[in-house]
């Protein structure tokens, strides 16, 4: 779009000025467009808004629609309250931490407190002066020789291919600046994780990209390699994924470049669908004796896996096994039936899998039954936006929560849904070098770090609003709910004094 605002507008300035010799009606006209190629030179030198960048006139309709008249959108297009899959409160209380402004909100609540659904927590009458601790938790077992102290909220996975280089740098620059880690997704360890100097959770797929043979298997000398860099923190396994679970992560042939083809160990130019499952293991045995693998590999960093909840017997049995071999995870990342993805079919994401609730209310349960919660540390993954909603998961049995689609609007995603298009306008979801431009990682690693440093204080916020000082001390009874209300006593013959006279 840059370089077509500049050829259309020269074009449309030389026609105007030879025009202009045979009706001077015309130097009107052409005084219009210099006035617009004038503001578009101005957009695309400028580096904090990506929009105005990539499309350096029309850009401003989304900005006169969504901030000058936002009548229009209240009354007519869209409430604060609506938008998926994050509404416009959501979307723009990321914005605003972001980029470290007033995160307040006018005239009193949005929500129906008398829905159903409302849930709000329960605050203390003598709340607490500060809340104790850095809120970090450190995660590694007893057979880990290299434990890690992870922030509470991190970036998720979400992999170079899916996302831009330029957004990868500002996640990893981001991540550095705040001391929290980056999931670098399936995709592979690539170099922009690495050049960005931010603390890295390598995920290993279906796939093995960045270390499998060119039949498509495993490399433990490959990853034993990379693994080894500093950089890398933890490794996780991934099993499945929230938006689309027994099914493969999806790769656009329209993103697949040279460049991440060769981050991948693939051909470039064709679409990339991972294999449902690992063909390492195919029983709950298998899959632990290859966590074992992976730590010994790694030379003792924490390993974990990741998974959706479907069927609870089968996480019954691997916890079982947990027991009989000895063999455990250092953690546990739960993705949640809600949780997002550049592209996947339609009744994947709408119809498999257990919500991110329940199915973390369910794994923690069962590791207690099981003996195993004081070795495994628990991660929450799937639509946690706000201060409020990673206590939430935090109460619900999580040590700890990664958040993807938050980050990618801290680095200016607008939730235009055009992610497996390769067409992203803010250049956060698309391998279009012209979009990519678009994007300084300058400006946006530091709205990434101002993100994540204001959600985090606004936790302790909230924490000690509640009284409540210590991470520990975090239960669901935090929580209220509409069924909890005491009743009115409609019915009931009314006491003491008589109003009605």
């Amino acid at each position: 779009m840059r370089s077509l605002f500049l050829k259309t507008s020269l074009l449309l300035v030389v026609l105007l000025a030879v025009a202009g010799f045979f009706h001077h009606y015309f130097w009107y006209a052409l005084s219009v467009v210099l006035l617009l190629t004038a503001i578009g030179i101005y957009n695309m030198l400028q580096t904090r808004h990506t929009i105005l960048r990539n499309f350096p006139v029309i850009g401003y309709f989304r900005y006169f629609f969504e901030f000058i008249s936002p009548e229009i959108q209240q009354y007519f297009i869209e409430r604060h309250t609506d938008g998926t899959p994050l509404s416009r409160n959501h979307r723009r209380i990321v914005y605003e931490r972001a980029k470290d402004l007033r995160s307040t909100h006018p005239f009193g609540t949005e929500l129906d407190l008398y829905s159903p659904r409302y849930e709000g927590f329960k605050h203390s009458i003598y709340p607490a002066n500060e809340v104790s601790g850095d809120l970090r938790v450190q995660v590694g077992g007893a057979d880990c020789k290299q434990p890690y102290s992870a922030s509470i909220y991190n970036i998720s996975a979400m992999s170079f291919g899916a996302i831009s280089r330029n957004a990868v740098l500002a996640m990893s620059r981001g991540a550095a600046e705040g001391g929290f880690y980056h999931n670098t997704g399936e995709g592979g360890l690539s170099d922009y994780h690495l050049q960005g100097g931010g603390d890295l959770v390598w995920q290993i797929g279906t796939g093995y990209f960045g270390c499998r043979t060119s039949e498509g298997r495993f490399d433990s000398e490959s990853f034993r390699d990379k693994a080894a860099r500093e950089q890398v923190k933890m490794i996780e396994l991934k099993l499945s994924q929230g938006a689309k679970p027994g099914h493969g992560g999806v790769l656009p042939a329209g993103k697949n470049s040279p460049e991440i083809a060769r981050v991948r160990q693939l051909e470039p130019h064709k679409a990339v669908i991972s294999p449902p499952g690992h063909r390492e293991f195919n029983d709950a045995e298998g899959l632990l004796r290859f966590i074992a693998k992976l730590r010994g590999l790694s030379d003792g960093k924490p390993v974990g896996f990741k998974l959706c909840i479907g069927r609870k017997k089968e996480f019954i049995e691997l916890c079982q096994v947990m027991q009989s071999t000895g063999i455990k995870p250092d953690f546990i990342t739960v993705d949640g039936a809600e949780g997002g993805t550049g592209a996947a079919p339609l009744e994947y994401s709408d119809s498999v899998g257990m919500p991110l609730q329940p199915a973390l209310r369910f794994v923690d349960e069962t590791l207690r039954e099981q003996g195993l919660r004081e070795e495994i540390r628990v991660i929450a993954s799937g639509k946690i936006v706000t201060a409020a909603q990673l206590i939430k998961m935090l109460s619900l049995g999580a040590d700890l929560c990664n958040a993807a689609r938050a980050f990618m609007l801290a680095v200016g995603c607008i939730q235009a849904q055009r992610c497996d298009t390769n067409r992203c306008p803010t250049g956060v979801a698309t391998q279009d070098p012209q979009l990519v431009k678009g994007l300084v990682v300058e400006d946006k690693y530091i709205r990434v770090a101002n993100f994540h440093r204001n959600t985090v204080e606004s936790v302790r916020g909230l924490l000690a609003a509640c009284g409540v000082t210590r991470l520990e001390d975090l239960t669901p009874d935090l929580f209220m709910h509409a069924c909890d209300w005491p009743e009115t006593g409609r019915n009931t013959k009314p006491t003491g004094t008589d109003l009605s006279r």
